[in-house]
């Protein structure tokens, strides 16, 4: 069922969106070579209990994970794509790291993502999270009432195909409201004026993921919740939390 929230709502979960994106630079600006997933998990967590807000992530468990989310964040480096579980293990220069993190605030949540490289970013890195940046930006721009789901995953699906990445077809975005999932799903590639029709006061999380190696193919690690590319190539996923109006999208993950 989809869920569409009035604009008292909308302003409900830009304040948790705000917290999200806080947690963010927080964890970007202590993300340096030596430091641990483990202590940018308590930075982020710190920032989102200081705010008054709750860890979304955190003892999520999904009917196919093993066990609950043992993470505020989802730290996830070079060929981890997603669900990255923030443990002991150190940076170092020239890792490519996405951070995806959630709160809620007064009953309302908020979910963003962010890659970046540690120390030096190596030239391929680069031009790998610009042009992820770019796919969410353009996904962005075509969430207008009238449009459907399938014109924001055209607009992604463009860019990243273009710059020959791969697109794993089982990630994607979906709806925010109460719930840190709902629907309905947002795919990062298929034909524009398919899928559910983009209506004022629809709130989504747009989040492309692309695959440096150019594969599609994806697989999960042991612990049973990271997510990697199937030939070892490096991914970037970067996200945010938009809500749909009559005056076009407005980005509820900004701080």
């Amino acid at each position: 069922m989809i869920e569409l929230k009035t604009a008292i709502e909308i302003d409900a979960l830009r304040e948790a969106g705000r917290v999200v994106a806080q947690a963010l630079q927080a964890v970007r600006a202590h993300a340096t070579a030596g430091s641990t997933l483990r202590e940018l998990d308590e930075i982020a967590h710190t920032t989102i209990t200081g705010a008054g807000a709750q860890p979304v992530f955190l003892g999520y468990r999904p009917n196919w994970a093993p066990t609950p989310f043992p993470g505020t964040i989802c730290a996830s480096v070079n060929d981890a794509i997603v669900h990255g579980i923030p443990n002991g293990r150190a940076l170092a220069d020239g890792d490519l790291v996405s951070i995806d993190c959630g709160a809620r605030l007064q009953g309302w949540v908020g979910d963003a993502a962010i890659t970046f490289s540690v120390g030096p970013a190596r030239p391929e890195d680069i031009q790998l999270t610009e042009t992820t940046a770019q796919a969410l930006a353009d996904g962005i721009a075509a969430a207008r009432p009238g449009g459907h789901t399938g014109d924001i995953a055209r607009a992604i699906g463009v860019v990243g195909r273009g710059a020959g990445y791969g697109i794993p077809g089982p990630l994607g975005g979906h709806g925010v409201g109460r719930d840190m999932h709902e629907a309905p799903f947002v795919p990062n590639d298929g034909p524009a004026g398919r899928g559910t029709p983009l209506r004022p006061g629809l709130v989504l999380a747009i989040e492309p993921m692309f695959l440096a190696g150019g594969s599609d193919d994806i697989r999960t690690a042991e612990d049973g919740w990271t997510v990697l590319t199937s030939d070892g190539s490096r991914a970037a996923h970067v996200e945010h939390t938009i809500a749909i109006t009559d005056d076009g999208p407005r980005v509820l993950t900004l701080p």
